[in-house]
């Protein structure tokens, strides 16, 4: 598995990177933002959000636009609104330091295990709703909708079970495999663009206290 370290301190980033090579990780070094965008597309990213060229967000944001590589961010902006503004962008996991290797290490596999998973399911269809794992399409009729990667998932996992509720904090734990408990905004954020681009608010309901569901 390909590893990108976009981090600009040397000192973190050689042991990091000589850790996860002991491992079985192929590990590649990136100490700016340009130089994260130049690389290869790597099997998932591990993203510093104070880059000396550029705002790890705006590196964030340039890497989804163009792939869905898993994207775990690491850093020392713990602050709320930054885990906010992270995850809206894109990010499929975020990791403050200082850290554990083991836990990141878990982080990696679990955000590369989820994209693997996603990947093996056939459509699924809810009357005119189609969801489409392996090639990540969603269809309302002949309507086809342009979602971001996290939309895609969040929708993917109401449509699996379509009636059930599915609470906040699931909503997080596997979408985002955080077990960060803290503001949920982000998730509202996500359910009123679905609502929005699926063209009917109805479609997803919300659990008053608990969480959502999709109507059947």
């Amino acid at each position: 598995m390909r590893v990108l370290i976009v981090e600009d301190e040397q000192p973190i980033a050689e042991p990091l990177a000589e850790g996860l090579r002991r491992e079985g990780f192929d590990v590649e070094w990136a100490p700016t933002g340009a130089a994260a965008l130049e690389a290869d597309e790597p099997d998932v990213v591990l993203l510093d959000l104070r880059l000396p060229d550029m705002d790890g967000l705006d590196v964030c944001r340039s890497i989804r636009a163009r792939s869905d590589v898993p994207i775990i961010v690491v850093t020392a902006r713990g602050d709320e609104p930054d885990r906010v503004v992270g995850l809206e962008l894109g990010a499929d996991d975020y990791v403050v330091k200082p850290f554990g290797l083991r836990e990141l290490i878990a982080r990696i596999r679990a955000v590369t295990r989820r994209g693997r998973t996603a990947s093996a399911e056939g459509p699924l269809r809810v009357g005119d709703l189609e969801v489409d794992s392996r090639s990540r399409r969603v269809r309302v009729g002949k309507r086809e909708l342009d979602l971001t990667p996290k939309e895609f998932d969040v929708l993917a996992m109401l449509v699996r079970d379509p009636g059930a509720v599915v609470s906040r904090r699931r909503l997080l734990g596997e979408v985002w495999d955080t077990s960060w408990y803290g503001s949920t905004r982000t998730i509202d954020v996500h359910i009123a663009a679905l609502r929005r681009k699926l063209g009917d608010p109805g479609w997803i309901e919300t659990v008053r206290g608990v969480g959502f569901r999709l109507r059947t």
